[in-house]
């Protein structure tokens, strides 16, 4: 309908269209069309009725005041339309036709709108209120444009949807918002697609599921090229490369998106060869599926090392077989695949490892397997020390089986144990180092647990039991087990032949302690050889296992049981011990070498042991600290005994004296009986200072010593005496002795003073002087930086004079002048009167010389 057609109406039934009836009944007719061209409330608006009203408005020649008071007018009949409704679906609807009203009406109006149609002043709607139903409608009008554009993106179609989010008044921020979401969507659809073929396991799978990735990547691509047209600013918002990280669902999709980009990945470089025109499409995949760099490096690692294993499968025994380097022909297969050759190494090793463990399944390698295992090791470029370790473990773990059941068999070591271990020695082809690594590390369990048991005994009785079973432990077991794996027929005629080279060496080094009658009975004579003639292994020991202090611990514990015996308990709470042979001592050897002790090492013990049993006797013997004639003859008698040599006896003979002597000397240094003078006197007698006096005690009398310079009264510090000779014959530093000086000077400056003044008032002339001769000593020492202070000067100008008429040195007197801080005009007048005799003290002193 023409505006010109309503006008003809009009015309032909002589109704005026300015009539005010006329024209209500177009406002009538205007609204009742407003409202039947929107949608239900549950409907949504299709896209036509803002252009549909406008037209219709136009036709009518409506201006915009009456149509939009008609617009007001629907919008009170939905308003009150929804007061009136109790149901909340019912009230959702209206509220969504409200809306659809108000969008469609600002629309109709445009600018205008803001003036014609006072939503808030009618209805208390807010601005946001307002905003939210111009966004929903059009976000919605949108959405429907939006399923326009398929994969394809034809330019044209582009051009009309940023036509029609312009008409929707659709910002572009959620226009690009909602054109992403679009586009992932159908991303999404052929991601889901291909997962779903990939999981259906059908014929060709891959290759359909590739097909489906390959549309996503050229989705993507058009997406990225179209974003950088000259036109672009004409398109709709939102094109540019498509990304999945992020999505809230992403973390739960992931592994699906890491399985198809696998598949990919598989499909794509299955000719095993890799370059730039394989990796763009996977990089750009990886950027799709919002996937990290080091997760896709590692998926393509994966791939690369699955292609790489089965190309190697398929050479291996043709082109690999045959080539004359396999270092290159493996080079080349990696550098194909730009697969890295470390990761190729450790796959080497890999393959070698499980074709080993299958071959040895059955508990032994035979010819015709390590024949296979060279060729792998060969063509496979595998280094000696690589396929060595593996031997270690995987055939060491078999045959560490047997060593255990041959070790911890209830039935003992038997001729089928022993027959077994001969067999799992030399058909798991190991190396003889790993064969004994292997056993030493068994068997130094074992060890331990011996040890363990005789740690935890209640007493040294029980633990020297324990001990003890360690060394049948070896001697029955650990040794012949030994022998047999190394494949030794004749063990004690090897024991011996090593028995006399082990005893003829370092035995310089002990021949001055073979006077020692505990380790003298560990050499055994030829008698007790033949008695104990067992083969007794040395090689496997715990030196490693257990630190020296309490290997040694071990060995002295066990020293005394041999010494002492095993003690019996009998009835009346009495105890009876058991006499040793020499036997003993020989087991005690054979508990040092699975201890793993040097000779030299077990030979302190014995040292050790033997000083502290004479050291016992010998303190109660010289309990008062002297030694008399009779008394070393007795200790040389206990010398003899023990076996120590004269040098050690006389040596802890002296320390006990000194040790004596030492308590003595500090308690005289205590109640200040001993000085310098004693010190020296010391000294001279060859006494070691440092032992026999503590450092504290040194210092004590070296303050002493300088208390007594500085109180002596004669005014003379001789510096080379208090810090060079004392302090030498104290074993003092010179840094320490000088602090001492100076602390104390410090001091008995100023004390110094005070006392001369005391003694001036109390007219002691003669003790004044001592005074003021400490206070220059003091000062000599310690040279003060300015005048003394003292409240009343005149006493300080008869300190003054008295010194003065004492005649003294005259650069004694000058100190004396600036310490009492006497000008040099006064000086010259207390020395003037001097002269004269007029001096107010020495008048003094003559009136009371005359009074007495």
């Amino acid at each position: 309908m023409e505006s010109g057609e309503v006008e003809a109406i009009a015309k032909k039934y002589g109704v005026s269209t300015q009539d005010a009836a006329f024209k209500a009944e177009l406002c009538d007719l205007y609204a009742r069309y407003v409202y039947s061209v929107l949608p239900p409330g549950d409907e949504d608006l299709k896209g036509s009725e803002v252009q549909a009203i406008i037209k219709f408005k136009r036709a009518l020649g409506l201006d915009d005041v009456d149509a939009a008071n008609m617009h007001m007018e629907i919008g009170r009949r939905i308003y009150r339309e929804r007061l009136e409704t109790s149901d909340r679906d019912a009230d959702m609807e209206q509220r969504r036709a409200f809306q659809k009203l108000i969008y469609v009406s600002n629309l109709v109006f445009g600018d205008q709108s803001a003036f014609l149609l006072p939503w808030k002043r009618l209805f208390g709607v807010t601005d946001s209120q307002i905003d939210i139903a111009m966004r929903e409608n059009a976000k919605s009008l949108y959405s429907s444009q939006l399923k326009s554009i398929g994969r394809g993106l034809d330019i044209g179609t582009l051009i009309d949807v940023r036509r029609a989010q312009l008409a929707y008044k659709l910002s572009d921020e959620i226009a690009t918002e909602m054109f992403r979401e679009h586009a992932k969507k159908l991303v999404e659809e052929n991601i889901s697609s291909a997962l779903d073929i990939l999981k259906s396991r059908i014929p060709d799978s891959l290759t359909q599921a590739v097909e489906e990735v390959n549309i996503v990547i050229k989705f993507n691509s058009l997406l990225t090229t179209l974003s950088k047209h000259p036109q672009a600013d004409r398109f709709a918002r939102g094109l540019g490369p498509i990304s999945l990280g992020g999505e809230y669902d992403h973390d739960r999709r992931a592994d699906d998106l890491k399985i198809l980009y696998k598949a990919y990945a598989t499909e794509v470089l299955s000719d095993g060869i890799v370059d730039d025109e394989k990796l763009a499409p996977l990089n750009e995949l990886r950027n799709i599926f919002g996937l990290g760099k080091r997760e896709a490096e590692g998926i393509l690692s994966d791939v690369k090392s699955n292609i790489y294993r089965r190309t190697l499968a398929k050479a291996f025994n043709t082109e690999l077989a045959s080539v004359p380097s396999k270092a290159a022909f493996l080079q080349i297969l990696c550098e194909k695949l730009q697969f890295d050759p470390e990761l190729a190494s450790k796959m080497h090793e890999e393959i070698y490892r499980q074709k080993l463990q299958q071959f040895v399944a059955d508990g032994e390698l035979s010819k015709e397997e390590v024949e296979a295992l060279m060729a792998f090791q060969m063509r496979l470029c595998i280094p000696q020390e690589t396929v060595d370790a593996a031997h270690a473990e995987i055939c060491g773990q078999l045959f560490e089986k047997v060593v255990k059941e041959a070790i911890a068999s209830v039935d003992g070591y038997d001729a089928d144990r022993r027959e077994a271990v001969k067999k799992a020695a030399q058909s798991l082809n190991l190396k003889k180092e790993a064969v004994m690594a292997i056993f030493s590390k068994a068997v130094r369990k074992l060890f331990l647990s011996y040890i363990q048991r005789a740690k935890e005994a209640g007493n040294r009785i029980e633990t020297a039991k324990e001990l003890k079973k360690l060394i049948s432990f070896n001697t029955v077991v650990v040794s012949e087990l030994l022998a047999d794996i190394k494949g030794e027929l004749s063990p004690t005629a090897e024991t011996e032949a090593s028995s006399v080279t082990s005893e003829s060496e370092g035995e310089d080094d002990e021949y001055e302690w073979e006077s020692l009658e505990t380790l003298r009975k560990t050499r055994p004579d030829k008698e007790l050889k033949e008695k104990l003639r067992k083969s007794v292994q040395k090689e496997i020991t715990l030196k490693d296992d257990i630190p020296l202090r309490d290997r040694t611990e071990l060995y002295e514990t066990y020293l005394m049981f041999c010494i002492t015996g095993e003690t019996t308990n009998v009835s009346f709470g009495t105890a009876i011990s058991t006499k040793k042979d020499d036997s003993e001592f020989l087991m005690l050897k054979q508990l040092g070498d699975i201890l793993g002790l040097t000779r030299k090492e077990a030979q302190d013990v014995h040292i050790k042991f033997t000083e502290k049993a004479f050291v016992q006797q010998a303190e109660v013997i010289l309990a008062d600290g002297k030694l008399t004639e009779a008394k070393a003859d007795q200790l040389a008698k206990i010398q003899k005994q023990f076996g120590l040599p004269t040098e050690n006896a006389q040596k802890i003979i002296k320390g006990i004296t000194t040790t004596k002597l030492s308590s003595a000397i500090e308690a005289s240094v205590a109640r200040g009986q001993i000085g310098i003078q004693q010190v020296r006197g010391l000294k001279e007698a060859n006494f070691q200072l440092d032992s026999l006096i503590s450092e504290s005690l040194r210092e004590s009398i070296y303050r002493k010593t300088v208390e007594e310079i500085f109180s002596s009264g004669t005014g003379d510090f001789d510096e080379e005496e208090v810090y060079v000779k004392v302090p030498a014959d104290l074993i003092i530093s010179a840094e320490k002795a000088k602090s001492i000086v100076q602390d104390i000077a410090k001091v008995r400056l100023e004390n110094s003073l005070v006392q001369a003044i005391a003694l001036l008032r109390q007219k002691k002339r003669d003790n004044v002087l001592s005074s003021l001769n400490d206070l220059l000593a003091c000062d000599t020492a310690v040279p003060a930086s300015q005048p003394l202070s003292w409240p009343t000067p005149g006493e300080l100008d008869d300190l003054y004079a008295i010194y003065l008429k004492s005649i003294p040195k005259p650069e004694k007197l000058s100190r004396l002048q600036y310490l009492l801080g006497i000008s040099n005009e006064k000086a010259n007048k207390i020395r003037d009167a001097a002269s004269e005799g007029t001096l107010p003290i020495a008048a003094a002193e003559e009136k009371e010389e005359l009074t007495f």
